[in-house]
């Protein structure tokens, strides 16, 4: 039987809310590509080769993982391009990616769902429980339409939607440097409520590898060790 749909999302100057959905109504959704050499984190070549940006980005992937399987949630879906690897951890659905650009991906991912939903990416291997808490929270969505991750480079690492819409994402122009402003203007011009998460760096460069792996201590930050001491050698 299908689950029950939230009441409607709160509107920016009204009191309505969403109710108390907190963890146990939401759905946590990792969008990612398997880790390939030659289709992940090209630009991290160079230095790196293509074999070992992806097994950076297998590491970041597996760490983000970890994180979200941690996490209390209604269900955990891995939205992927490729085929799971030994990098899964138990406990995830898996979904293939809808055709189409990245705006078109994020948008059938919401699509799978029914009630509140956030959306992370692969390239924050820093992400800890504590970050994303106030989503999960029991008044998480109370009088919230959007959680909004904004990420240094001018995207975005995370977007909720506690009414998910994949209309709130589509035709958003994607990895410019106002990507993260046009969405969230786009559900602010929808009349959400937004909150926003604290700003996140991504690892899409050899200098992003570094400061992210030297602020953390999982596999990401021990494969981004082992990879730099071999090319001191």
């Amino acid at each position: 039987m299908s689950p029950a749909r939230v009441p409607p999302v709160a509107r920016a100057g009204t009191v309505g809310t969403v109710g108390t959905a907190g963890a146990a109504r939401t759905t946590l959704l990792v969008i990612a590509k398997e880790p390939v050499p030659g289709r992940v984190k090209t630009r991290l070549t160079p230095p790196f080769t293509p074999a070992e940006a992806a097994r950076l980005a297998e590491a970041a992937l597996a760490d983000t993982l970890t994180t979200v399987a941690t996490l209390p949630a209604r269900r955990r879906v891995l939205v992927l391009d490729g085929r799971p690897g030994p990098w899964l951890p138990d406990g995830y659905e898996v979904l293939p990616q809808r055709a189409g650009g990245l705006d078109e991906r994020i948008a059938g991912a919401f699509a799978a769902c029914d009630g509140p939903a956030l959306l992370v990416g692969m390239d924050t291997p820093q992400l800890a429980p504590a970050v994303l808490a106030p989503v999960l929270a029991p008044d998480g969505w109370t009088a919230c339409g959007a959680w909004f991750g904004p990420a240094a480079d001018g995207g975005f690492w995370a977007l909720g939607l506690a009414d998910p819409d994949p209309d709130l994402v589509r035709g958003v122009p994607m990895s410019t440097e106002r990507t993260g402003a046009l969405q969230r203007r786009r559900l602010l011009d929808a009349g959400l409520t937004v909150r926003d998460l604290p700003v996140l760096r991504d690892v899409d460069t050899a200098e992003d590898a570094a400061e992210i792996a030297a602020r953390t201590d999982g596999r990401f930050a021990a494969e981004h060790a082992r990879l730099r001491r071999a090319v001191l050698r």
